[in-house]
């Protein structure tokens, strides 16, 4: 074997190496079955009453969250006096859409990432209304331990809840929520 295909064999060997390293690196990675704790005082449920000037309006959402460790499952109760959609999901304007996450707090902003769902917390794929990826992202404006005021960062209108029930954080197993 000459001085250049011994260099080509050694320098192939090391690329190997690293890619064989890469990939249990990557492949390896464990992410927890249970849940993290979530922020402490934001554990409990959370009421939107409503909107200002609400009545004057053609669409409005009202949230309602229910924060348990690190999940939140949120009910949107929507108003839309625009029909934007086929009558048989139009109905008469109003509807109320689900959605289960996970949310993470940095500063003050709140990340949520979790998917749309069916009444029973169950994925939504098809269907009326919204379906897939639940993204909203928030700043926490104000927080209290009775109110929290969410900007959100995708609709100019203040998310303004009020909490109606405390809850105790006890993580579960993600597969158990």
């Amino acid at each position: 074997m000459d001085k250049h295909q011994h260099k080509k064999t050694s320098y192939g060997a090391y690329l190997a190496f690293l890619l064989g390293m890469l990939f249990i690196s990557s492949s390896c990675q464990r992410h927890s079955d249970m849940q993290g704790e979530g922020a402490d005082w934001f554990q409990g449920v959370w009421v939107q009453d409503s909107i200002p000037n609400q009545a004057g309006m053609l669409n409005y959402t009202l949230h309602e969250f229910r924060v348990t460790c690190d999940s939140i499952y949120t009910t949107m109760k929507v108003h839309n006096k625009v029909k934007t959609m086929p009558d048989s999901c139009y109905g008469n304007g109003e509807w109320t859409e689900y959605a289960k996450a996970v949310y993470v707090l940095r500063g003050d902003s709140m990340i949520v990432e979790g998917v749309y769902t069916k009444p029973n917390w169950k994925q939504k794929i098809s269907g009326c209304y919204k379906q897939g990826e639940y993204l909203p992202r928030y700043k926490v404006a104000y927080k209290s331990k009775d109110s929290v005021v969410l900007e959100n960062k995708f609709d100019a209108r203040p998310v303004v809840l009020r909490k109606t029930q405390d809850i105790t954080c006890v993580p579960k197993k993600r597969w158990e929520l």
